[in-house]
C-alpha cells in the first residue's frame, strides 16, 4: 500500500535517529508540517510524518470505514522501514495509541505520546461525547461515521482546539479534517487495546491542560501504566502540534531528546 510520508531535512544534521510522526484521528501528515516538521529539522534532525492508510495522500480511502488499529500499526511499521535507521516516534491521540501497539513488538530509540490515546481506550471519552452532544453520537452510531463529532468549524475547535487559535487558522485546519475508521473505534473502545508490560522502550508521555479528549488524569493512567509521570502543557488544547503554544510542547520533546542524548 502506497503511504505518503512527508520529510524536512536539516541543514546540518545531529549524530541522531530520524523522528517519524503518528497523526491522530481526522488528521493526516499535514499536521506535523505546520509546526513540527521544521521546527526538528532546524534542530538537527532528519523529521518525517506519515499519513496511514485512508488519510491524507495515502491509499485506502475506499476501505477507511473497516480499517483496524492493527492496519494503522502495519502502516507505521512499513514507514519506519523505509527510514536509514530506527526512529523515535512521536504520536497524537489516535497516533499514540498506534506507536503504543507497534512497541510491544517493535522496539524504538524512544518514543512521545501526544494527548495519547489511553492503554484502557476510549469509553470513558465516548460516555463523554454522549452525555455533550447525544444527537451527534447518535448519529455516529446510525452512520458508523466518526466525522459528525468534527462536521462543523464550532464542533472541531469544541474538541480540538483552543479559544485562543485564531478563526483562520481554525477554519484552515478544519478543512482537511476526515473521516475516521469505525472499526477502529470499536477498536479502541476495547477490542484491540494494548499490554503496557510489553513495552521497554522509554516514552515521554504529555498531555494538555485544556484537552476536550483526554483529561490531565486520563494521561497520567497512561504514564503510570509505562512506568513514568505525565507532564501537562498549560494553556493547550487537544491538537498539541498545531495549538497556539505548539513550541512549549516541541521545546519539551526537544529537551527529553536531549536529556537521553538522542
Amino acid at each position: 500500500m502506497r503511504l505518503e510520508v512527508v520529510s524536512r531535512f536539516p541543514v546540518q544534521a545531529r549524530p541522531a535517529p530520524p523522528l517519524l510522526f503518528v497523526h491522530g484521528a481526522f488528521h493526516g501528515a499535514w499536521c506535523w508540517d505546520v509546526h513540527f516538521l521544521r521546527f526538528f529539522a532546524q534542530h538537527g534532525y532528519a523529521a518525517h510524518a506519515v499519513s496511514l492508510r485512508g488519510h491524507g495522500q495515502s491509499e485506502g480511502r475506499e476501505q477507511l470505514r473497516w480499517t483496524r488499529l492493527a492496519g494503522y500499526v502495519e502502516d507505521l511499521g512499513s514507514a519506519a522501514r523505509q527510514l536509514p535507521a530506527p526512529p523515535i516516534l512521536v504520536g497524537h491521540s489516535l497516533g499514540g495509541l498506534v506507536i503504543q501497539k507497534y512497541l510491544e513488538t517493535s522496539p524504538a530509540p524512544a518514543a512521545v505520546l501526544l494527548a495519547s490515546v489511553p492503554p484502557s481506550g476510549v469509553l470513558p471519552l465516548t460516555l463523554r461525547l454522549f452525555r455533550r452532544h447525544p444527537a451527534i453520537l447518535t448519529r455516529v452510531i446510525l452512520t458508523m461515521r466518526l466525522y459528525p463529532i468534527i462536521a462543523t468549524p464550532a464542533l472541531a475547535r469544541e474538541a480540538l482546539f483552543s479559544e485562543g487559535l485564531f478563526e483562520e487558522a481554525l477554519l484552515s485546519y478544519w478543512r482537511q479534517l476526515q473521516d475516521e475508521s469505525y472499526r477502529c473505534f470499536l477498536d479502541m473502545l476495547g477490542l484491540d487495546l494494548p499490554t503496557p508490560a510489553k513495552v521497554k522502550t522509554p516514552l515521554l508521555v504529555l498531555g494538555a491542560a485544556e484537552d476536550a479528549f483526554f483529561n490531565p488524569g486520563e494521561v497520567a493512567a497512561t504514564a503510570r501504566a509505562y512506568g513514568t509521570e505525565a507532564e501537562i502543557v498549560p494553556a493547550t488544547a487537544h491538537d498539541m502540534m498545531l495549538e497556539p503554544r505548539w513550541q512549549a510542547t516541541a521545546d519539551r520533546i526537544r529537551a527529553w531528546l536531549d536529556e537521553r542524548k538522542l
